[in-house]
């Protein structure tokens, strides 16, 4: 019986490495979402409300396309030091057990296998430097009527990061928008 522990608990903690390795790649992925929001006011209040918002958390206007009617923001994005703290302590204690199962497979070794631990921040450094990057926030506004009624309302489609689409949720609830 013992004979299958070992190598299995190997196996076992080569996957969850293997996983480790996906989470951190993934944590620098793009994540780009759309959505639209209906509003009551004309399009020129809800454009210039929403770049005073984009303004105010350094975006800058990079592009504006009358014929499309849509504009592009451009602004730096900050990496989390929490996260890639947290990713470091990830990949601390993922090497710290691996170097545990090779001292066991290997007991001639012991616990020499710990120097793999120095290895550790290479996730967070990986995080910190793919992470901080330029993002785009484009804005589309257009005005739409409704069949049933005869007011037109502004319908604005947002294309951003979903941390950045998150964080403005709030702030277009106070303009009168309302996601559609």
């Amino acid at each position: 019986m013992r004979s299958f522990v070992l190598p299995s608990t190997f196996l076992l903690t080569l996957v969850l490495m293997v996983g480790l390795f996906f989470f951190i790649r993934a944590s620098v992925k793009d994540r780009t979402e759309e959505l639209q929001w209906l509003s009551p006011q004309t399009e020129e209040a809800v454009l210039k409300k929403v770049e005073d918002y984009l303004t105010k958390r350094s975006y800058r206007l990079t592009a504006l396309d009358k014929e499309l009617d849509q504009v592009t923001f451009e602004g730096t994005v900050r990496p989390s030091v929490v996260l890639a703290c947290f990713l470091t302590a990830l990949m601390l204690t993922a090497t710290l057990c691996l170097s545990l199962v090779f001292s066991i497979l290997f007991p001639t070794v012991g616990l020499g296998f710990t120097v793999i631990t120095v290895f550790s921040p290479v996730a967070g450094w990986f995080y910190w430097k793919r992470a901080q990057r330029p993002e785009q926030v484009r804005l589309k506004v257009e005005s739409v009527a409704s069949p049933a009624d005869t007011n037109t309302q502004t319908l604005l489609t947002v294309t951003a990061h979903r941390d950045e689409i998150t964080a403005m949720r709030p702030t277009l609830k106070t303009f009168g928008v309302i996601a559609s």
